[in-house]
């Protein structure tokens, strides 16, 4: 009996959890990218760079909150020395990204413009690379969870 109770508890502490989460998400997810800002590829072949993947970084409170991003931006394949230059570089690019936000806490993020972050990520990239350059960044997730 108290088997079956213990389950029962589980599932409704797991079907809270998924309602609750279902909440936070409609009210406090963004809106979904328009058409306009979806089609930001150039016309002449170039394609996104998304091998960065998603990132994690703990901000730099006594108790951390927790920033996720997604960073992406237009790259040539058929530029292949530069190509392979970004696959290489994928370790130093996601350190540099940790390193940067983990610098700062939740509150100091929340009042920095995404740009200027965007900004400072895009320097510091060109910075370590040698065969070409980055033009612009693009985050499709940029959420501070504090």
């Amino acid at each position: 009996m108290s088997f079956y109770r213990s389950l029962l508890i589980c599932l409704s502490l797991l079907g809270l959890i998924i309602i609750g989460g279902t909440f936070y998400w409609l009210f406090f997810h963004d809106d979904l990218p328009t058409h306009e800002e979806i089609s930001v590829l150039p016309e002449n072949g170039g394609q996104t760079f998304t091998g960065i993947g998603r990132i994690r970084i703990s901000t730099a409170d006594p108790q951390p909150g927790m920033v996720i991003l997604f960073v992406s931006f237009i790259y040539y394949p058929d530029d292949k020395v530069f190509s392979e230059e970004l696959v290489l570089k994928i370790k130093d690019f996601r350190e540099i990204i940790v390193d940067y936000i983990g610098s700062f806490s939740v509150e100091e993020l929340q009042k920095q413009e995404e740009e200027n972050i965007k900004h400072e990520l895009l320097r510091r990239f060109n910075a370590v690379l040698r065969l070409g350059q980055i033009d612009t960044l693009f985050f499709s997730d940029f959420m501070i969870i504090g």
